[in-house]
């Protein structure tokens, strides 16, 4: 997250970030990353988040499909900031994020939430940041109790934020309006107000106000045992998580069958519906997938650059390979448990028919990065210019 961070400060919508950031001036509680700026810990929070979120370099949970570590990280990091907390605190509070984020959103019922048309990634991301900001806040039960009732009086969130074509909104409502949000719920507490108790039980409770179909039972299910900070995926590729397994379909096929423009005649991508319509011919590079894998074809790979380049999106001859990528929203591929899988069907102009499905997409912890894939990735985000 802290390198998502570093590579975003030169995105748009971390350039937005740090200079709405620096207007605003502030006691200086918290560090902006990679720039001299301290202000508060909310405003901090904000763009840090912002940062994190600014393209699709974050980590991601598969079963929620939350992104827990764009909020809950920028959160932690204001408040032991500002308070001073060591380092032990610190990854006690982003753990505890974690959990909340993806336990509340499965309280909730991931798909309820996308299917009253709200961002269930703005849902979490509120419900991780305070539970990271309150245990960096060293916050009582009690304090705790009303600072998980001030966060529920902000969580919002549309899912209209995948018409936005500049990744602004959308870094928003993953990220930075999560970690606000967190971050002022817990500091109000800090200092000394009141709420209630008890907002996810009793007469109008959170959780029947967001679900008609609540599972409460879910936010304690093997509490101490499960820790989904260990179940999140670390993207290979910066671009959105439901191209990441037919990216790393497309790339095997092509390395092992000498593919190549000129020899496939047609790609098609079998996704499961849900990701399908997320990633379908969209404004922004980083999350179309027929441009990605054309230009997967065309390269080999993708780098931080081209996932990012709205000049290749122009390029003609990405746009004339992009023509002969087909999408497909395939209900088979439905999996609750792999459910961000790929399948990749590549005929080449002599009649041959190559197919790779990818389940799992490397990153995830059931196809793990080691340590030497997660520097490779850290380091693939340097850059310093901004728009491509």
């Amino acid at each position: 997250t802290l390198a998502a961070m570093v590579s975003g400060a030169h995105m748009k919508p971390g350039e937005m970030a740090i200079r709405y950031a620096r207007a605003q001036g502030g006691a200086a509680e918290a560090t902006v990353v990679t720039t001299d700026i301290r202000t508060t810990a909310v405003n901090a929070a904000l763009a840090n988040g912002m940062l994190a979120h600014a393209d699709e370099t974050d980590d991601f949970e598969p079963v929620t499909k939350a992104h827990p570590g764009c909020s809950v990280v920028p959160a932690a990091f204001a408040v032991a900031e500002r308070d001073n907390r060591s380092g032990m605190d610190l990854l006690r509070g982003v753990t505890l994020g974690y959990d909340v984020c993806c336990r509340f959103l499965m309280a909730l019922g991931p798909d309820h939430v996308r299917g009253t048309h709200r961002s269930a990634e703005g849902v979490s991301s509120t419900a991780g940041a305070v539970a990271a900001a309150a245990s960096l806040a060293q916050l009582d039960e009690l304090g705790m109790r009303y600072a998980i009732s001030y966060a529920m009086q902000q969580v919002s969130g549309v899912w209209s934020w995948e018409r936005d074509a500049e990744h602004v909104e959308k870094a928003f409502d993953f990220a930075g309006m999560g970690a606000r949000n967190g971050v002022s719920a817990a500091l109000l507490v800090q200092a000394g107000w009141t709420g209630v108790r008890d907002v996810l039980e009793g007469e109008h409770n959170a959780l029947e106000a967001m679900s008609t179909q609540p599972k409460p039972e879910e936010m304690v299910a093997d509490l101490g045992t499960r820790f989904y900070v260990t179940e999140t995926a670390i993207k290979v590729f910066s671009v959105g998580y439901p191209i990441q397994a037919p990216l790393d379909a497309l790339i095997s096929l092509r390395r092992e069958h000498n593919l190549t423009p000129a020899n496939v005649a047609r790609i098609v991508v079998k996704l499961p519906p849900d990701g399908a319509g997320i990633v379908n011919n969209r404004a922004m590079p980083d999350v179309n997938v027929q441009h990605m894998m054309a230009v997967a074809l065309i390269d080999g790979t993708i780098t931080f650059d081209a996932s990012h380049s709205y000049a290749r999106m122009q390029d003609p001859q990405v746009r004339e390979v992009k023509e002969r990528v087909q999408l497909v929203g395939d209900a088979a591929l439905r999996d609750p448990a792999a459910p961000r899988s790929g399948l990749v069907e590549v005929t080449t102009r002599d009649g041959r028919t190559v197919t790779k499905f990818t389940r799992f997409p490397p990153g995830t912890k059931e196809n793990p990065l080691g340590t030497a894939g997660v520097v490779a990735k850290a380091r693939g985000l340097d850059r310093k210019s901004t728009r491509l």
